[in-house]
């Protein structure tokens, strides 16, 4: 089971979650990974090279992203990264919906040996101290939820104040409501 934080952010959010990354050298990687893809650096100068949905942030100081070629389905010949030996971070960023609500994303990892994805070691533990430490950073920065479980970047929470409204990343999700607010 992989280690899961369910977030809220807007642009300026991101921004500031980008800037806290820039110490550490992570590469971007988009979900499916075309055979011509350039990586960089996550850091704010490249906010806008981001790609709209999905993103994979490997830690490559740590080590490599291993890829996959896919074989069949409607992204043949894309690469597909190895969520569990590679040292990644999955980014699932908000999106807003048809009503102008922002739908909750996620960051999450593979740490530990687990028998779904069977993995036979236990990641770096280099990369679970990075991990731990953009958990640190967002537990300590961003605001709690009601119901609980997610987090709410400050940016976000003012344009929450202003009337943005927060749904829950499901078909029929629930509205996540700030603390405090």
């Amino acid at each position: 089971m992989a280690t899961q934080l369910a977030i809220f952010m807007e642009r300026d959010d991101e921004l500031a979650f980008l800037r806290f990354l820039e110490r550490n050298n992570m590469e971007v990687y988009p979900r499916r990974v075309p055979p011509d893809w350039v990586t960089f650096k996550a850091c704010e100068e490249n906010f806008d090279k981001l790609p709209e949905e999905d993103v994979y942030l490997v830690a490559s100081d740590i080590g490599p992203a291993l890829v996959d070629k896919l074989k069949r389905g409607k992204d043949k010949g894309q690469w597909r990264i190895d969520e569990v030996r590679s040292p990644v971070i999955f980014w699932g960023r908000c999106t807003k919906n048809e009503e102008g609500e922002l739908v909750a994303g996620q960051l999450w990892a593979e740490l530990e040996i687990t028998q779904q994805t069977g993995r036979k070691d236990p990641a770096p533990e280099k990369f679970k101290t990075l991990f731990n430490e953009i958990d640190n950073w967002i537990k300590k920065t961003f605001r709690k939820t009601h119901p609980k479980g997610f987090f709410v970047g400050p940016k976000t929470a003012k344009a929450v104040k202003g009337g943005l409204k927060l749904r829950e990343n499901k078909y029929w999700g629930r509205e996540i409501a700030v603390q405090g607010l």
